[in-house]
């Protein structure tokens, strides 16, 4: 297999703080791996390294020669003024391997790309864009120079759940390789056969497994116990060398000097095994209920609610009881938060009723986390009073409730601003877990949160008596937690679903019809203005004339092989990579020839 992009010896310290060393791996053509670790671990660090945008401490970096490597970063930034096209033909203008390309040829390449990607507008100002076509932009930025290795960093964010479902599809027929940073467990069963992750847990700072995350998953569960039985023993054996070494000084210096030796080693290795797995621990989430015994919490009949002259959601009715968990579903900017915030009595409705059990008591995670002062120090944050939190009834120093959400001593002191975002969550997570509740209100909690902290998350919330209203995009956390999900559509429509899959198929539909409802319109528009319009001089050949006649049966034709190739992708996703593969290649092809088709007819008619 060809080596893409190795490294050896890689090593980054931020001041007195290593954040990995001695890391050594390849990647090779056609692999599609997943990196994962927890919050600090230096994943994002990692991927400026492998694009070479940062020079690692130690160790180095060999891409294959001629190889393209591109990189997707968290944030999405872009020239002011600029159009969406410009974007791309500007990246490919400052791309020394695309020079020889004719402009007609950048131009093609571009439109390609925006098209894959679902712009319809390609004058469209980037700096206009929402967060989720931001994500889109950059991505065909990074596609459109055509790479051989693609680092993409969090790429999910900003994504509502359509656009991660588009994202997977295409990562899924893609020609590329990639290596993926997410705490999205979806997502990464979706598109990684490999996992790496990175982490002071394992002696090399990493584990590797050639499979997908639930392989993955089994195999660092062996290797865990494995090191946790392998640090019983080596503490057993340094108890026995350590009454040995505790004998009388005349036995002692008939002592083998080896043996001594050994005997240290074995404690500096005892030492080095309790480091690393006390690494692999996870936040201590879990959320306090009132025990309230009421069967209904809360019930809304008729919700609706407008902003900006814009109708977002109308006549949504919800009922709430003990051990339910609602989902919110909907594309960005549908009214989810908003929808939450009514039922949390922060927002009035401008229709509809609300009636809640009296003396309920919500506890609400904002979405940008508004209820948190980063101004203050992590302890004033933990503990706004003395030096002890109260817990279940129970006081707890603010030391231990610290290390309760994995935060060092020497961190009290610092200000919250300083904190990395799943550190900030952490805290507002510490924060409300100290105020009995109800009806937790989440909005969008598993933000910047690494994959043990969700994994803490999602078992408290199973387990909490209450009732849960959840906004999320990890769709991981919302199949295992939502016993009913609302899903918010265009046009303020709203309805009760099963579960996430049942909304993403009929949301997938509704998407599908009006496409084709709009191009039935354009179609018809297309066919009065012919009509109506004056005879004019034709300007096309007989062979043009004769494809113009022809090619609205050739679309029809394309588009149903496209939803053909839809249907052998889906029914693909459970058989073999290779065959998954192939499928979406298909799709891709298919997908092309209409979009060629609509260009030509555009063209054709243009010449009349």
């Amino acid at each position: 297999m060809s080596v893409l992009l190795g490294v050896q010896g890689l090593g980054k310290a931020f001041g007195h703080k290593p954040l990995f060393a001695d890391l050594s791996f390849s990647l090779n053509a056609g692999e599609r791996v997943g990196l994962i670790g927890p919050n600090g671990a230096g994943k994002s660090t990692l991927l400026r390294l492998l694009a070479g945008l940062e020079e690692p401490d130690t160790g180095s970096r060999s891409p294959r020669r001629g190889a393209r490597i591109g990189y997707l970063a968290q944030d999405d930034v872009f020239p002011p003024g600029q159009s969406a096209r410009e974007v791309l033909l500007a990246a490919l203008e400052a791309d020394t391997a695309s020079e020889a390309l004719e402009d007609h040829e950048r131009e093609t390449r571009t439109a390609i790309t925006l098209t894959q990607v679902g712009f319809a507008d390609h004058d469209v100002v980037a700096e206009t864009l929402s967060g989720g076509w931001r994500k889109r932009l950059s991505l065909a930025r990074e596609l459109v120079l055509k790479p051989d290795l693609l680092l993409l960093d969090e790429p999910t964010n900003h994504l509502d759940l359509p656009g991660v479902i588009w994202l997977e599809r295409l990562l899924r027929g893609a020609r590329f390789s990639y290596l993926v940073a997410t705490h999205d467990r979806a997502f990464l069963r979706a598109v990684a056969d490999e996992i790496l992750e990175i982490s002071r847990v394992y002696p090399a700072g990493f584990f590797r497994v050639a499979g997908g995350y639930d392989t993955f998953l089994d195999k660092r569960e062996e290797f865990l116990a494995g090191q946790a039985a392998r640090e019983a023993s080596t503490a057993n054996k340094v108890r026995v060398e350590t009454e040995w070494l505790g004998r009388k000084a005349a036995a002692q210096t008939r002592k083998a000097a080896s043996r001594v030796e050994d005997a240290l080693a074995r404690r500096e290795e005892l030492a080095d095994l309790k480091e690393r797995n006390a690494a692999s621990g996870a936040a201590g989430i879990d959320f306090v209920s009132t025990q309230r015994q009421s069967r209904k919490l809360l019930t809304a009949r008729g919700l609706t609610k407008a902003l900006g002259g814009r109708t977002l959601f109308s006549g949504v009715d919800i009922d709430l009881g003990p051990g339910m968990c609602l989902g919110l579903l909907g594309v960005n900017g549908s009214g989810k938060s908003t929808l939450l915030r009514l039922l949390a009595g922060t927002l009035p409705a401008d229709a509809g009723e609300i009636v809640r059990a009296e003396g309920l008591r919500c506890v609400m995670f904002e979405q940008a986390r508004a209820g948190l002062n980063t101004a203050v120090t992590l302890k004033k944050a933990l503990c706004p009073i003395g030096d002890e939190v109260e817990y279940r009834g129970r006081p707890m120093h603010v030391q231990a409730w610290a290390k309760r959400f994995l935060f060092r001593q020497e961190q009290l002191e610092v200000p919250v601003s300083s904190l990395s975002g799943g550190e900030q969550a952490r805290v507002r997570i510490a924060q409300l877990m100290t105020t009995p509740a109800d009806v937790l209100m989440l909005d969008e909690p598993t933000n910047d949160l690494d994959i043990p902290a969700l994994e803490a998350l999602e078992e408290s919330l199973e387990s909490f008596p209450g009732a849960v209203v959840l906004v999320s995009h990890d769709r991981a956390l919302m199949d295992r937690l939502c016993t009913e999900v609302i899903g918010l559509e265009e046009g303020g429509g709203a309805a009760s679903f099963a579960s996430v899959d049942q909304w993403l198929r009929a949301h997938e539909r509704a998407q599908t019809q009006r496409v084709e409802a709009e191009k039935a319109a354009s179609a018809a528009s297309t066919t009065g203005a012919k009509k109506a319009a004056a005879p004019a001089k034709k300007k096309l050949s007989w062979n043009e004339q004769r494809e113009l006649e022809g090619i609205e049966a050739a679309i029809l034709a394309a588009e149903e092989a496209a939803s053909a190739a839809e249907a052998a992708v889906e029914a693909a996703a459970t058989k073999s990579h290779s065959e998954l593969n192939a499928a979406c290649v298909a799709a891709e092809k298919a997908k092309a020839e209409v979009e060629r088709l609509y260009a030509r007819w555009a063209e054709l008619e243009a010449k009349k």
